[in-house]
C-alpha cells in the first residue's frame, strides 16, 4: 500500500516542482534511486547468504529490518519538504505560493522575472482548469485531449511491464537455476546486475533532457527484443537439465545484464517521467494514479504466470516479451509526441493540437508563443543576474 502511494505521487510532486528545462532529470530521479536500493538489497542479501547458516533466522531478519532505516529517515524529513507551488496556488494560498516558487527558482527573489511569469502563468491556467475542470472520473475519458493522455500513460505503464522487466527481477535465480548456476552464483550476478541497472539509470539522468523521451523509449524496446532474441536462442539450444557449457551460462548471464542496463537506461525511468508531465493541474494526480494502477496490474499479471510458463513452456515464453519490445516501439514512434522541456502549463496545447500519428507533426507548431515566452523569460533572467554579477 505504501510503495503504491509513492510511487503515484513523488513523481508528480517532482514534476511540479522542477523547471521545465531539467524537469526530466529531476523525475527520472525516482527510478534512480529505486536502483540504489535495489543495490543496496541485493548486496544485503547476498552478503546475508553467505554470512549466516541456511538455518540461521538472521539471514532473512536482517535484510528485512535494514529497510525500516531509509523509511524512518524519508518519513522525518517529509516535513522540511516543501509543498508543491501549483497545488498552493489551486487552493488558494497564492502568497505562499509565490514564496516556493521564488526559493525554487530565484534563490528566494520573488522579483526575478522567471518566478513572476511562471506565477501568472499556473494562475491563469489554474483558473481555465477550475473552468473546464474534470469534476469525476469519467470526464477524463470525456474530452478527447485528457483521453488521448491517460489512454497513452496507462498503455505506457502497461507496455513498461510486458518487455519482461518483471519477470527478470523476479524470477532471475529460476532463469540463471536453468542454466546450471548455484543460488550463491544466482544471488551473486543479481548483485552485480543491480550495478548495471544503477549505471544505466544514471546515464538516463544526464541525458534524457538532451535526447527527449520518444527517441530512448523507442530504441530502449528495440533494444530490450534484441537481448530476448539472444536469451530465447541460448535457451533453445541448451535446455535446462543438460550440461550446459560455461560459454551458455556466460551467455545468458550477459544477455540478461544487457537487457537491465537496456531498460533501466531508458524504459524504466521514462514510465514514471512522462506520466507525471502530460496532465494539467485539474488531471493530474487522477491521471497518474491510473497509468500506476496499470503498472500494478500488469506486474500482478506477470509475477503470477511467469512461474507457470518458464515451467511448461520455457524458451517460448520469451517470444511474448520479444512481441510487445517491438510492437511498443511501434505504437510510441507513431503515437507518443515528443514533451521534452515543454513547460507544464504548455501541456494542453500540445495534446490538443497535436496529430493522433505523430511523425507527421512538426515540434515548433503545438509549442509556438508558450515555448517563445518561455525563452524570452530566460533570456531577461539572464541579462538580469549578469548585470549584477557585474
Amino acid at each position: 500500500m505504501g510503495v503504491g502511494v509513492l510511487c503515484m505521487i513523488i513523481p508528480l510532486y517532482q514534476a511540479e516542482l522542477a523547471h521545465p528545462s531539467i524537469r526530466g532529470r529531476i523525475t527520472s530521479l525516482q527510478q534512480f534511486m529505486l536502483g540504489i536500493g535495489a543495490l543496496c538489497a541485493s548486496w544485503i542479501g547476498y552478503g546475508s547468504y553467505k554470512g549466516f547458516a541456511p538455518t540461521d533466522d538472521n539471514q532473512w531478519r536482517i535484510p528485512l529490518a535494514i529497510q525500516c532505516i531509509p523509511a524512518a529517515i524519508l518519513g522525518l524529513l517529509i516535513f522540511l519538504f516543501p509543498e508543491s507551488p501549483r497545488w498552493l496556488i489551486d487552493n488558494g494560498k497564492t502568497e505562499e505560493g509565490l514564496r516556493v516558487l521564488a526559493k525554487l527558482h530565484a534563490h528566494g527573489n520573488q522579483d526575478d522575472p522567471f518566478v513572476h511569469a511562471e506565477f501568472e502563468s499556473i494562475q491563469d491556467i489554474i483558473t481555465h482548469e477550475h473552468e473546464h475542470a474534470a469534476k469525476s472520473w469519467g470526464e477524463l475519458f470525456k474530452s478527447k485531449s485528457n483521453f488521448r493522455r491517460v489512454f497513452l500513460c496507462v498503455a505506457l505503464q502497461a507496455s513498461i511491464q510486458m518487455t519482461g522487466v518483471s519477470a527478470i527481477q523476479y524470477y532471475s535465480p529460476t532463469i540463471f537455476a536453468q542454466i546450471g548456476l548455484s543460488t550463491e552464483r544466482t544471488l551473486l550476478y543479481q548483485a552485480i546486475n543491480s550495478i548495471i541497472a544503477l549505471i544505466g539509470q544514471f546515464l538516463c539522468i544526464l541525458f534524457i533532457d538532451y535526447f527527449g523521451r520518444r527517441r530512448p523509449l523507442i530504441l530502449g524496446n528495440l533494444g530490450n527484443a534484441a537481448t530476448f532474441i539472444a536469451g530465447m536462442i541460448l535457451l533453445a539450444i541448451f535446455p535446462p537439465g543438460s550440461a550446459n557449457p560455461r560459454s551458455a551460462q556466460i551467455g545468458s548471464i550477459a544477455t540478461t545484464w544487457i537487457y537491465n542496463f537496456s531498460f533501466s537506461a531508458t524504459c524504466g525511468p521514462l514510465s514514471w517521467v512522462i506520466p507525471s508531465e502530460v496532465f494539467n493541474t485539474a488531471t493530474r494526480s487522477r491521471g497518474v494514479s491510473l497509468a500506476t494502477m496499470a503498472s500494478f496490474a500488469m506486474n500482478t499479471m506477470i509475477g503470477q504466470v511467469t512461474p507457470t510458463a518458464m515451467t511448461q513452456i520455457g524458451w517460448r515464453f520469451y517470444i511474448l516479451f520479444i512481441i510487445c519490445n517491438i510492437t511498443n516501439a511501434i505504437f510510441f514512434w507513431a503515437l507518443l509526441p515528443e514533451t521534452a522541456k515543454v513547460p507544464l502549463e504548455a501541456m494542453d496545447k500540445l495534446w490538443e493540437t497535436a496529430p493522433w500519428f505523430v511523425p507527421t507533426m512538426e515540434r515548433k507548431n503545438y509549442l509556438g508563443d508558450l515555448e517563445r515566452r518561455e525563452n524570452e523569460i530566460q533570456e531577461k533572467h539572464t541579462v538580469i543576474t549578469s548585470g549584477r554579477e557585474l
